[in-house]
């Protein structure tokens, strides 16, 4: 398996995340038999809940209160990723995706049989927006807090591991700086 981080400034109204990276893992999961079920399982194995199996929406949106994975049970897409400024990305049968809270995503090409599992970590509210961010939904985006399981990887995922270096990271920048 094979992990990509990709970061995003705001674009379009679309708040992205400022902190966290989108992490993309290639081929993370086999599906070439029930394919939905297996990701569910592991999603609910690592403490994710609110399941759900659909696709991806053709309009940017975002999660203010949320972080959302996104396994990719069956099909193939182009997913663009980070608001209209962002980054398409393909994804196909076996791959996830982990959006930090506030990042844009939305479908721009999906094969017909496109099936996509998606989840969140327990007690974050997955509430859908898609106008252009308020201050109140910067300041809820970036009090989201971090999962304490990685939903493919568990403790050692880099939900926890990479998402927690930012959260030290940026916490240590602003201590330097008098924040």
């Amino acid at each position: 398996m094979k992990i990509e981080e990709l970061m995003f400034a705001e674009s379009g109204g679309v708040p992205n995340n400022p902190r966290l990276p989108v992490l993309v893992y290639r081929q993370a999961i086999d599906v070439t038999e029930n394919g939905a079920t297996r990701i569910e399982e592991r999603f609910r194995a690592n403490g994710w809940r609110g399941l759900w199996r659909d696709g991806v929406f053709a309009h940017h949106h975002y999660h203010c209160g949320a972080h959302e994975v996104l396994g990719i049970a069956e099909g193939r897409a182009r997913l663009l990723i980070g608001g209209p400024d962002g980054q398409e990305v393909e994804v196909a049968a076996g791959d996830v995706i982990l959006l930090p809270a506030g990042t844009g995503h939305r479908r721009n090409e999906a094969s017909v049989d496109f099936l996509v599992v998606g989840g969140y970590p327990p007690g974050q509210d997955a509430g859908i927006q898609s106008g252009a961010a308020t201050a109140d939904d910067r300041e809820a985006i970036v009090s989201v807090p971090l999962p304490s399981l990685d939903p493919i990887l568990g403790a050692e995922g880099p939900a926890v591991t990479v998402w927690q270096s930012a959260m030290h990271a940026e916490r240590g920048l602003g201590e330097r700086q008098g924040h």
